[in-house]
């Protein structure tokens, strides 16, 4: 059930092979795990919305990004997000939830759920986040037999779905960036769209991988790299997607809300509420941006008359009528 409206008839998957491949470059968009982040990121003019398995797993387990949420748990999010937004929607699929048989599975539902790009590592699974040590990688003929099935799942579906190859090969065990160029030429030639290097550690590591693949549509992670990369940087390596994990931005935000008013108590709260007076999310400015003023417009349609008269008869501090939202 969608009650935003759609922005554009375009084909999400279509939109987003389209912005990777006639740019501008990069495609800004955002990461993070619920369908109420993903609205966020539409509300605020980004262009795609990534579905971070990291913050999958913390918003929806409370657990961390150690191999742990299963496929049916992660479709059922992606299901979710793809019907709250209208922009593209990409999907960290782990490892592909077992070898290339169950990649070919794993691809088709989450493009069924409406995915209009995904990429899979070449980790062992259970799978550690990027970011973690002690990661170890799936002997390259295998990686390889998952990417062509899950490209040839793709076209069965949809040709447009980006596929992305992400390669842990810089950071695990016996890895390196000979074993990151190795990696990568393979996992090019198996088909996939996009080369994703994680936890390169330099400006000069992407560069090199920038020079081994010159024509290829690259993201790389940028995380351990500091300072971070300015945007000339990133346009003059032509890197094909940035973006933030919007659900770290808001842990910190919380958190430090919620130490404030455990000692202040509702001198906190009074603050906050008078210092963001005017915000478009202050209030019940949430209520409007995940659709109640299209419940009120659907009720209008389909229920009778005299169902409506409780608008009148009732208190209430929100209004759905009263239609604040752009959407």
């Amino acid at each position: 059930m969608r009650l935003r409206p759609l922005h554009n008839d375009v084909k999400p998957s279509t939109a987003f092979r389209k912005a990777l491949t006639e740019g501008p470059l990069p495609a800004v968009g955002i990461w993070g795990g619920t369908a109420h982040h993903a609205q966020l990121a539409e509300e605020a003019g980004f262009e795609h919305f990534g579905v971070s398995g990291a913050a999958t797993t913390t918003q929806l387990l409370g657990l961390p990004d150690a191999g742990l949420i299963t496929l049916p748990e992660l479709v059922e999010n992606v299901r979710r997000i793809c019907q709250a937004v209208s922009i593209p929607v990409v999907v960290d699929c782990d490892t592909g939830f077992g070898n290339a048989i169950n990649v070919i599975r794993t691809v088709e539902e989450v493009i069924r759920a409406g995915a209009a790009g995904l990429f899979i590592e070449d980790q062992v699974a259970p799978k550690r986040c990027g970011f973690v040590k002690g990661k170890e990688l799936i002997p390259i003929e295998e990686a390889v037999g998952k990417y062509r099935a899950a490209c040839d799942t793709r076209d069965r579906l949809d040709k447009d779905v980006i596929i992305m190859a992400r390669t842990d090969a810089r950071g695990a065990i016996g890895g390196g960036m000979e074993e990151v160029f190795r990696r990568g030429r393979a996992y090019l030639d198996a088909g996939v769209d996009v080369l994703y290097v994680e936890a390169l550690q330099t400006r000069e590591e992407i560069r090199q991988v920038r020079e081994a693949f010159p024509d290829a549509l690259l993201k790389c992670t940028t995380q351990a790299i500091k300072p971070g990369l300015t945007n000339e940087e990133v346009r003059e390596l032509r890197l094909v997607t940035m973006g933030q994990h919007i659900s770290r931005v808001g842990s910190i935000a919380m958190y430090d809300f919620l130490l404030d008013y455990r000692k202040r108590g509702e001198t906190a709260a009074n603050e906050f509420t008078v210092a963001h007076e005017g915000h478009p999310l202050a209030g019940f400015g949430v209520f409007d941006l995940t659709g109640f003023p299209q419940v009120h417009t659907l009720e209008q349609r389909y229920l009778p008359e005299d169902h409506m008269e409780r608008y009148e008869h009732s208190v209430g501090v929100y209004d759905p009528r009263k239609n604040t939202s752009k959407a």
